[in-house]
């Protein structure tokens, strides 16, 4: 089968040809509709080949949907045909924060050796992907697999940082999005679907506050020095209940400081490399500060319900697996609006 790999250390990815993977017990098939294309790949072809934690050649790709196209012995609750998505962040499936559907944040995956596909083990981005476990399968029921395909990532993650700030964003309060490209553009959507803030979203380019204001955004403001002023101005000087980095680069993360309001929360989401001092005098009175992780099983059931009801929908750009490259290549340079996926058997 073809599949895009990272195969040497800052060269930029190839498709080529690699054996069709076989089910062993318990493990499931599946043939890939669509692959999702994200930024945190980038950032893993961007690290050094000194303490790089995967061994190469890594098929890429840790958003996929497929269709079963065989089941290994023992499996149950699938059947082949079937259509589903792939929960990515895979755990041991006994541990605490595992039995609670949380396998982002499984306790035993390091000291296991456990990888989410693309991302340590064979990803997406082939015409065939190899699942550990049905219970890393999320039926599709009737969504589009290249408008699903991206939930399970850029929907998961950015819901899953809003979930937890709902409770701060009630009538009257504001959240604000900073990156408003293949997560953000999404965030806005689900703020506007699940709170009743006005929801400000910042980014450098103007057309990504473009589709910022397509998705719902009530304000947008340009991310430059200026920005953090222009939000308090438009908070009457309180600032965001809720600020979301997508960016999570340093002149980002000071931006979200500077936004946050008295007891807002602050979620550093993007992998920009950037921190926010945490203490008495850098932040406004009792501001969290945290860094999400993807999301739980649970909460990607719920992201795929929204995007059933019309709730939220992502804005993507198709791909070939042969143009696979090029697709990171527009990536890497601002240039997809949306999200890029990739159609490895289309």
């Amino acid at each position: 089968m073809k599949a895009l790999q990272y195969r040497t250390i800052g060269a930029p990815p190839e498709v080529v040809t690699v054996p069709d993977p076989e089910p062993g017990p318990g493990q499931v098939l599946l043939e890939v509709t669509a692959a999702g294309v994200c930024h945190s790949d980038i950032a893993v072809m961007g690290w050094a080949a000194e303490g790089f934690p995967y061994e190469l050649p890594l098929t890429l790709g840790h958003e996929g949907v497929g269709t079963v196209a065989a089941l290994g012995a023992g499996v149950t609750g699938v059947r082949e045909g079937d259509a589903v998505a792939v929960y990515g962040p895979w755990g041991c499936g006994t541990c605490a924060k595992c039995a609670e559907g949380k396998e982002n944040y499984c306790l035993r995956a390091e000291a296991l050796g456990i990888h989410p596909p693309g991302l340590g083990r064979p990803g997406s981005m082939a015409e065939y992907l190899l699942v550990d476990d049905p219970r890393h399968l999320v039926p599709l029921d009737g969504l589009d697999p290249v408008a699903a395909v991206p939930l399970t990532d850029a929907g998961l993650t950015p819901y899953h940082a809003i979930k937890r700030a709902l409770p701060a964003l009630v009538p009257g309060s504001t959240a604000v999005v900073i990156g408003a490209g293949g997560l953000g553009h999404v965030a806005i959507q689900l703020l506007r679907a699940l709170s009743p803030a006005r929801v400000v979203a910042l980014d450098v380019s103007e057309d990504k506050l473009r589709l910022a204001r397509e998705v719902g955004a009530h304000e947008t403001v340009l991310s430059d020095a200026s920005a953090a002023g222009a939000v308090r101005e438009l908070t009457g000087g309180l600032g965001a209940q809720a600020v979301f980095d997508f960016v999570g680069a340093e002149p980002t993360v000071r931006t979200a400081g500077a936004v946050a309001a008295v007891e807002g929360e602050v979620a550093i989401v993007g992998i920009g490399g950037g921190a926010l001092p945490v203490g008495f005098g850098h932040l406004p009175f009792e501001v969290s500060v945290h860094a999400p992780y993807w999301g739980s099983r649970g909460e990607l059931i719920e992201v795929l319900a929204l995007a059933r009801a019309g709730a939220v929908s992502v804005h993507t750009e198709t791909f070939s697996l042969d143009d696979a490259p090029l697709a990171y290549e527009r990536l890497h340079a601002g240039a997809v609006n949306g999200r890029a996926v990739i159609l490895p058997n289309g």
